[in-house]
């Protein structure tokens, strides 16, 4: 596993939309390896490819202590409730602001290996699995509220 560099705020690569994965080969498995020890080392709870530069739909999230979720292409099929509660980036370094996402939320996806499944996540769970698919889609937190708008005002930032 290496540690790839994080894509941060003000590149335009944060804005594209990630592509399906289609290959679920060495590949994938290297980059999602290397996503998680990138993830681990900065201290961050959840990363999409996007943000080590790679255009695929693949997320890793840490929904416990040591135990990850990797999630290649997911689709969010149903969401329940709403929730407010402080977000980061490690893409957004430093900043954090109140951000309202469903409270529960089910999303269809496939493993490394390419074999469909489906997930169910409450509370905190929800909330880092709708901020990484946002990543997918090339959205960020800080478009959510006048707050992160400012704050990427006054980075020069749109």
């Amino acid at each position: 596993m290496s540690t790839r560099n994080v894509v941060v705020l003000g590149s335009e690569t944060l804005r594209k939309k990630s592509k399906p994965v289609v290959s679920f080969d060495e590949n994938l498995w290297k980059l999602l390896d290397d996503m998680k020890s990138t993830m681990q080392e900065k201290k961050g709870m959840g990363i999409a490819a996007v943000q080590v530069g790679v255009l695929r739909r693949a997320i890793v999230i840490e929904i416990e202590k040591d135990k990850f979720l990797e999630i290649v292409n997911p689709e969010i099929v149903k969401t329940k409730g709403k929730e407010t509660d402080s977000e980061g980036c490690l893409s957004v370094p430093g900043f954090y602001c109140e951000v309202t996402r469903p409270k529960y939320v089910r999303i269809t996806a496939f493993d490394r290996m390419g074999k469909p499944f489906e997930f169910e996540a409450e509370d905190y769970v929800a909330r880092c699995v709708c901020h990484e698919i946002d990543h997918l889609n090339g959205v960020l937190f800080v478009d959510y509220t006048d707050e992160g708008k400012a704050y990427k005002k006054s980075k020069g930032v749109e």
